[in-house]
């Protein structure tokens, strides 16, 4: 989990979603990159600050310009994907927002007025103007200091939540979470959103596919010579899972992934995709393929291509890493907690 101190300050600043849980790219599981401190270069021409709501999250707006402040950070083609993940993650992040409250969590004003004057220091000595950092983001000082308070709530009840008997219980019962172990995976991502007939479509289709790898692959070691041995056999079932599973996710995929065969290369069991992407994949063997994996982003089917080992570590030389876990599965357990009931309504958008 990420400090909330003048760097902090300074991401929040120059970026578009603010939480601890990073939101997602267009179409994948990964989870974002590390955030960087970043000022949208100036348009070719005058931007103008969207009006009205995106979103309801029980009777707090989603205001349009906050999904903005993210969306126009993405190329034009990836946007439409972008802008239903952009609004699932500060969706998420209202009902954190509201069970914070709820739970009375609060944060001394005082403590925000240091972090944002550490802050203006910061831009300063760094030759820039607060305002105009704030203008470049389309933030208001009173919008900037909501963003900074919730994400300081945030960080106190984690913080109250994740002692040290805590961390060390997750990291017991995770060993290969954090001894640096890593996959490769190939994916193909279908996001047929909330309509029941297309979630059903979608799964049949992903389950076709892995029906249809699943016997070519089968038919290509059939064809083998009898005196083929085991290792051959084994090599020319993974060839054609994987030639096939790349084809299919070409022609299928809404993931941008989907131009090198819904490649994800390698990562770790921790930190780098959502929980139930992450955790499918590391249950698979080499060229076994996942059954159809929900996740707020969509409908994905999973294919892991390699395996890395890791090496065991200690609680100590690991801790921040189970820290950062830790606020992730928090942060699942109150959204699932609060979206069920929460009434959310979003806003159509003009075509």
């Amino acid at each position: 989990m990420r400090k909330l101190s003048r760097g902090a300050a300074a991401l929040i600043l120059g970026s578009a979603l603010i939480s601890t849980a990073t939101a997602q790219p267009p179409g994948g599981a990964p989870v974002a990159p590390p955030l960087v401190p970043m000022v949208t270069p100036p348009a070719a021409k005058p931007e103008v600050r969207p009006t009205g709501n995106a979103a309801m999250v029980n009777t707090q707006a989603i205001p349009e310009v906050a999904v903005y402040r993210a969306l126009r950070q993405f190329p034009e083609a990836h946007r439409e994907t972008a802008r239903k993940e952009i609004l699932s993650h500060l969706i998420e992040n209202a009902l954190i927002d509201q069970y914070l409250n709820a739970l009375k969590v609060v944060v001394d004003e005082k403590e925000v007025d240091k972090l944002i004057a550490d802050l203006k220091k910061e831009l300063t000595d760094a030759k820039k103007d607060y305002t105009r950092e704030l203008e470049a983001m389309m933030l208001t000082e009173a919008e900037f200091r909501v963003e900074v308070s919730a994400q300081m709530k945030w960080e106190k009840f984690v913080t109250q939540q994740g002692t040290d008997a805590a961390l060390k219980q997750l990291f017991d019962s995770s060993p290969d979470v954090f001894d640096g172990t890593m996959v490769r995976a190939r994916h193909i991502l279908l996001t047929p959103g909330t309509d029941e007939a297309k979630q059903k479509e979608a799964a049949q289709l992903l389950r076709g596919i892995k029906q249809v790898v699943e016997k070519e692959a089968g038919d290509a070691v059939a064809k083998l010579p009898p005196t083929a041995d085991a290792l051959a056999k084994e090599q020319a079932k993974a060839n054609r899972t994987d030639e096939l599973f790349a084809a299919y996710a070409k022609q299928h995929s809404v993931c941008p992934s989907k131009k090198d065969g819904g490649d994800l290369n390698f990562f770790p069991r921790a930190g780098a995709m959502v929980e139930p992407f992450a955790k499918a994949a590391f249950g698979l063997k080499q060229f076994e393929m996942s059954d159809v994996v929900a996740t707020e982003v969509g409908y994905h089917l999973i294919l892991v291509t390699q395996r890395r080992a890791g090496t065991a570590k200690k609680f100590e030389q690991v801790k921040d890493d189970v820290k950062i876990l830790y606020a992730m599965r928090i942060r699942e357990a109150v959204i699932g907690q609060m979206k069920p009931k929460a009434q959310i309504t979003i806003t159509p958008t003009a075509k």
